[in-house]
């Protein structure tokens, strides 16, 4: 990875390619981690401990979780040939191959249904719509504590949406019963400093930030601002400069989802009837 920008002010900026930095009003360990965040998708061959993966799902579990339903669990794949099983399955990606482990975060409301069925109460509650978004959004939160905590231990993180292109394979290949469905996976590991994984940069805060009503006015200025500094980083990765043409591209039509446009029927046929 590259050498760690270590004044606050330029580590914001960084964030944004800002070529006017400002100091930020607060900093501290935490904030760094975070402002430094990068994909990494190559890594060296050293192991991820047990014990650091213990500490891992701890970072996990201490995220909110509505309700204390904690509607989500997590497998943990190190064998190479299901590593690579899954990663055929994800758009072939050789980073899930390599890394030394995969955490597949899952929307887990089958712990719920053992309870009820234990004690043979009503749970009709979980087949309804909001409580697959609760499962989704604790397996979102739970997975993004444990990416910041190892990012915080000097490990490499990137998500895998892709494990959603199919996921009733990726639900055999993981033993997930129904009412289990892998929402998104995790590669961890040492990164390899060869790849030089750099920080991305985000839209101008003033994009995102809206002041007590949504103002969708200035949104165009914002995008066009972002065009020029994401263009940089582009370039020094061989890139298509256009963000705007990247994220059209990628929502242009429903073969462009690469097999996500099923997910309704999936979430139904792993047991989320979606009332």
């Amino acid at each position: 990875m590259t050498q760690t920008v270590s004044a606050p002010d330029q580590v914001v900026a960084q964030r944004y390619r800002d070529p006017a930095p400002s100091t930020p009003a607060a900093w501290n360990p935490v904030l760094q981690v975070l402002h430094e965040h990068r994909s990494v998708r190559r890594y060296l061959p050293d192991p991820v401990s047990d014990d650091v993966l213990a500490l891992l799902i701890s970072a996990a579990q201490s995220a909110p979780t509505s309700s204390n339903l904690q509607v989500w669990s997590v497998v943990a794949v190190r064998d190479p040939e299901r590593k690579a099983r899954l990663a055929a399955l994800a758009g072939d990606q050789e980073h899930i191959r390599q890394a030394p482990v995969l955490l597949v975060w899952t929307a887990d409301v089958a712990r719920l249904r053992g309870l009820a069925a234990d004690r043979d109460a009503e749970l009709t509650g979980a087949d309804y719509l909001e409580t697959s978004y609760v499962a989704f959004l604790d397996a979102a939160l739970a997975a993004q504590n444990a990416l910041v905590a190892a990012e915080s231990l000097g490990l490499g993180t990137v998500y895998i949406g892709a494990i959603r292109n199919n996921p009733e394979q990726v639900a055999v290949e993981l033993g997930l019963p129904p009412g289990v469905f892998a929402v998104v996976g995790l590669v961890v590991g040492v990164p390899d400093p060869a790849e030089d994984a750099r920080v991305k940069p985000r839209l101008p805060r003033g994009a995102v930030l809206h002041a007590e009503t949504y103002d969708a006015a200035g949104q165009l200025g914002h995008i066009a601002e972002y065009e020029t500094r994401i263009a940089e980083f582009y370039a020094e990765q061989n890139l298509a400069h256009s963000w705007t043409e990247r994220v059209l591209g990628r929502l242009r039509s429903a073969a462009a989802l690469n097999g996500r446009h099923r997910l309704r029927e999936q979430l139904e046929a792993q047991g989320f009837p979606l009332r």
